[in-house]
């Protein structure tokens, strides 16, 4: 079976005909709509876009057997997912998030750092979390910087951490505040 990519979420209702406010996750917002039957992460429910329209940062939409205000109440926060084979090609340099989740993250000289648990982003750009084998995860800037080579095919990302992450000396680090008798 192919992976599922969520490709939106089921926000609150929208009037008293069975509509909602929808936000998508797909370049285009209306790219949804081609993708055929949406499921919930189960697979246990479809979706079938009947109508879209744009809004201030959303989509309002209904869906097939939806007619009123109730129905769609009890679908908000639902997520829709297609298979990855549905979803177009990408550009080099771009990527799905699913097809990133779980590649071995490594140092620019080939240490292993963990895995990779997710893409995130909360408004100022992605960010890469991985999972080192022991403590807290490692939350960076999904750049050309920090990320300089994402090999898809090898199942792994190289990272070049900044100097603060790779243990540099506290002391020297210029962003202490001078204390007295510092030289």
């Amino acid at each position: 079976m192919s992976a599922l990519v969520c490709v939106a979420r089921i926000g609150a209702a929208h009037g008293v005909r069975g509509a909602v406010k929808l936000w998508t996750f797909t370049e285009d917002p209306f790219a949804i709509r081609r993708y055929g039957p949406l499921s919930s992460k189960d697979g246990k429910r479809q979706f079938e876009v009947a109508t879209a329209r744009e809004a201030r940062d959303h989509l309002v939409a209904t869906f097939k057997g939806v007619t009123t205000r109730d129905e769609a109440e009890r679908l908000n926060g639902i997520e829709l997912y297609v298979p990855r084979g549905k979803l177009p090609a990408t550009e080099e340099d771009e990527y799905y998030h699913t097809d990133l989740i779980g590649l071995a993250a490594v140092t620019t000289d080939g240490n292993a750092l963990g895995r990779v648990v997710a893409i995130q982003n909360f408004g100022a750009g992605d960010i890469i979390e991985i999972a080192p084998p022991k403590g807290p995860t490692l939350l960076l800037p999904f750049s050309n910087a920090v990320v300089p080579e994402v090999d898809l095919k090898g199942g792994r990302v190289v990272i070049a951490l900044p100097q603060e992450i790779e243990g540099e000396d506290e002391d020297a680090s210029p962003g202490r505040p001078r204390e007295r008798g510092d030289p």
